[in-house]
């Protein structure tokens, strides 16, 4: 998986294009995983094959491979074929993992599963896609090719619900002043292309960076979490993956911004019983009486080393979290509690 184009602190600048075949943080997720012979691992996150090809190539054990992106599974023929039988790949969003582990295993169950968030390099370097503000495409931003794009949105609207998409999940704090501008500018024509869109939000910012980064960094990342509802889709797969973890089994979660961060760290934070009370909408009789679904691993996450930043500039905002499942009974769901937004 060559992931990380889609951070908070990428700038997606021409120089810092990796190859399209760098993993991020590779070494730690199979030392983390732990491949061995006859498992079965579940790999959220297709995309160029980075991860499974790894884990392939550790031990004698097989993968079933997601991907939402249908552009990721008909690339996939080379690591199919080098896989020897040993690969399954099913073009699914991770959210529904479950239900692809229920119709190819046998068991039901699987020893490991490893979530790659956000966009990836493929995705990101791909004009045609409209996910970045660095070259001109059509405003689509959608991982699954389907769905309401980032130029529906945009076009149709109210000004305020824009401001809301933008400061909620990019965390920008000029997001009135350029949903203001966005709407000023669709009044004189619609939007289509990446760089109309990062032309309005730069005027904003009298063309200044921020921060060191590209003006419209946030509104391109806000735009594509809202438009691939990710967040949702993240905290509905760690819930997923808790139910199909076998006792003992491993997740590993690489994400790449602190919105993402935040909820994975709450997530096994709560289910390691390393907070008082898993939620607030739950009655206090029945926190008291749930046991720890996970076991934490690293208490502080994992982050690339200077080698790997040197090869890969993409990864310096990569956080690697880890659990182990415990065999006790999985813990309901509460969006709320993981502080997942509500804007839809």
């Amino acid at each position: 998986m060559t992931r990380g184009g889609g951070a908070e602190g990428a700038s997606q600048g021409p120089a810092e294009k990796p190859s399209r075949h760098i993993p991020v943080l590779v070494s730690e997720v199979l030392e983390t995983l732990a491949p061995k012979d006859g498992e079965t691992y579940i790999d959220g996150t297709f995309g160029a094959g980075g991860y499974t090809r790894a884990i392939l190539g550790a031990a004698n054990c097989n993968v079933l491979a997601l991907d939402r992106d249908p552009t990721a599974i008909a690339n996939a023929t080379a690591v199919l074929e080098d896989a020897g039988g040993r690969l399954a790949l099913i073009q699914l969003p991770f959210s529904q993992m479950e239900e692809a582990v229920r119709e190819n295993l046998p068991a039901g169950q699987a020893d490991g599963v490893v979530l790659d968030i956000g966009v990836s390099s493929m995705q990101l370097d791909d004009a045609e896609r409209g996910f970045s503000f660095q070259s001109d495409g059509p405003l689509d931003m959608r991982m699954s090719v389907s769905g309401m794009s980032a130029a529906d949105f945009l076009n149709t609207a109210e000004e305020e619900e824009i401001a809301d998409v933008i400061y909620t999940f990019g965390e920008e704090h000029r997001s009135r002043a350029i949903a203001r501008a966005i709407v000023k500018r669709r009044d004189e024509a619609k939007y289509s292309r990446t760089l109309e869109l990062a032309d309005t939000v730069s005027r904003v910012f009298h063309g200044r960076k921020i921060d060191g980064r590209h003006p419209a960094t946030r509104t391109f990342q806000a735009l594509r979490i809202f438009v691939n509802d990710e967040l949702g889709e993240l905290a509905n797969a760690l819930a997923a993956a808790e139910r199909i973890l076998k006792p003992g089994g491993r997740l590993v979660v690489v994400s790449f911004h602190s919105l993402e961060d935040r909820i994975v760290k709450k997530f096994l934070t709560e289910r390691s019983g390393r907070t008082a009370g898993a939620s607030r909408h739950l009655p206090p009789e029945s926190i008291k009486s749930r046991e720890p679904s996970f076991r934490i691993v690293n208490s502080r996450p994992l982050t690339p080393s200077k080698g790997e930043l040197d090869v890969n500039p993409r990864s310096r905002s990569a956080r690697l979290r880890a659990a182990t499942r415990t065999d006790a009974a999985v813990w309901p769901l509460d969006l709320d509690a993981l502080g997942v937004p509500r804007h839809r």
